[in-house]
């Protein structure tokens, strides 16, 4: 999965809650610029504030191994 596809998946999480961006941003802690950028896949994915904008969206991360 890349950046876009990521900013994807949590656009469209927020939207199935119904949250706007402001209210998916307060709940993680974050600007809504962050969050925005997230979900267009312009903001480099720091794992601090990913795990903050999945828990505000009640998903779980999870890493794929390959390779092995």
């Amino acid at each position: 999965m890349d950046v876009a596809d990521l900013g994807a998946a949590l656009r469209a999480r927020r939207r199935e809650l119904h949250l706007t961006q402001s209210e998916t941003a307060d709940l993680a802690d974050i600007s809504t610029r962050v969050l925005s950028d997230l979900e267009n896949g312009r903001e480099t994915v720091r794992l601090d504030i990913l795990s903050a904008v999945a828990s505000a969206l009640g998903m779980s991360l999870s890493l794929k191994v390959t390779g092995q």
